[in-house]
């Protein structure tokens, strides 16, 4: 013969305790508004200065920052990084002190930056 299962209903307590109210819903974390890290052309820096750059300061691969340094010198501006707004102010003043390009005579100071809000979608 099978043993049947048994499913052991347990009742509340007698003594009139009251469960504890459920905590309400936690609302999802809100994502901190997008900055751009924008990168401006000049006639006072090299395409390596820009490469080099780039690699020392976002970890950008040489070939990432040839395409970059293409796109500023031939649009104007860049967006080299995306990220929170302190981030991308820290990173934009790290461009303001990368200093000159060591190859170019003329060269008095590191590439213009700023940063700007990313667009709403």
């Amino acid at each position: 013969m099978a043993e049947a299962e048994s499913t052991a209903v347990v009742d509340p307590p007698e003594s009139g305790a009251v469960a504890p109210p459920r905590a309400a819903a936690k609302p999802a974390p809100r994502r901190q508004p997008r900055h751009h890290v924008v990168l401006w052309n000049d006639d006072d820096h090299t395409f390596d200065y820009v490469i080099r750059m780039l690699g020392k300061l976002f970890g950008h691969p040489p070939e990432t920052g040839l395409r970059l340094a293409r796109e500023v010198d031939a649009t104007g501006r860049v967006v080299v990084l995306t990220t929170t707004k302190e981030h991308a102010e820290l990173k934009r003043d790290q461009i303001h002190a990368f200093g000159a390009d060591r190859l170019l005579a003329r060269s008095q100071g590191s590439m213009a930056a700023s940063v700007e809000a990313e667009a709403s979608e």
